[in-house]
């Protein structure tokens, strides 16, 4: 038989954590998490579409030069026309300033003169004030259906 007295049955105490890998696993936390937050930051700032006014597009057209972007104003009243493309008129910003849009196209079915659109499109040049559109976005509230609750039909056939 073999004797006991070989065995240390005392505790064992654990050995003390280094204060040093402690920071550095803080510190790469840290560091993913900045890196987190700065990429979902950039995502979300590139998906932003932001649009210029009309008086904003007139007063940077050589700076904006060719490139798409969205354009925002007042269909002015008596400039619709329809054209074998799409529908040409003009947009209006803070007096004097307008912009004549040639929307290539089928424009929404509420599209008409004096409301706000945005216009998504360019410049032909970066003097010109022809500014083509490649779609027509129609800004609207809900306060049609308030008003004209009859007139509003659902997918199915009910009317609100």
């Amino acid at each position: 038989m073999a004797s006991t007295d070989n065995f240390d049955v005392a505790p064992v105490t654990p050995p003390q954590s280094k204060s040093r890998s402690r920071w550095r696993s803080l510190g790469v936390l840290a560091i993913l998490l900045a890196a987190v937050g700065a990429l979902l930051s950039q995502g979300l700032l590139a998906n932003l579409n932001y649009f210029e006014t009309v008086q904003q597009a007139m007063q940077q057209r050589e700076t904006l030069g060719v490139k798409n972007f969205r354009l925002e104003g007042v269909v002015t009243a008596g400039t619709i026309h329809r054209t074998s493309n799409g529908t040409s008129f003009y947009l209006n910003g803070v007096a004097p300033f307008a912009i004549f849009v040639e929307a290539h196209g089928q424009p929404p079915q509420l599209f008409q003169a004096n409301i706000p659109v945005v216009v998504d499109g360019h410049f032909t040049t970066a003097h010109s004030m022809i500014f083509v559109a490649t779609q027509i976005i129609v800004k609207h509230t809900s306060n049609y259906v308030a008003q004209h609750p009859r007139r509003v039909k659902a997918p199915n056939g009910s009317v609100r």
